[in-house]
């Protein structure tokens, strides 16, 4: 049987590390975007911030980014988080569409 070398072992593991997707707790995720978790339970009840799976105490990383944008829109312009919910959803649509039409331009 032979013995992996260090540089397949490394590739395989940074392999894993891409296709396996980051969760946060609610702990960290309230942490990172300045938050109790209270407030984050509040916004799941509201279906504005969505866990991993229903009831999982789990979040997708890309969920801090979302927060920390309506958080700043209510900070900064004094729009409620639903609002904020609303706005990063078309803000989010917005940049998927900008990156399709490059691609789409790009392929001409």
């Amino acid at each position: 049987m032979k013995t992996p070398t260090r540089s397949s072992l490394q590739i395989s593991i940074v392999n894993e590390l891409v296709h396996a997707e980051l969760h946060l707790s609610v702990d960290e995720l309230a942490s990172a975007a300045g938050i109790s978790p209270r407030l984050l339970g509040r916004l799941v009840r509201l279906g504005l911030i969505e866990p991993v799976s229903a009831g999982s105490p789990q979040f997708p990383v890309a969920t801090l980014r979302r927060l920390k944008r309506m958080l700043r829109l209510r900070r900064n312009l004094g729009v409620n988080l639903t609002g904020a919910s609303v706005i990063v959803d078309l803000l989010d649509r917005l940049e998927h569409l900008e990156v399709e039409l490059r691609r789409v331009h790009g392929a001409s």
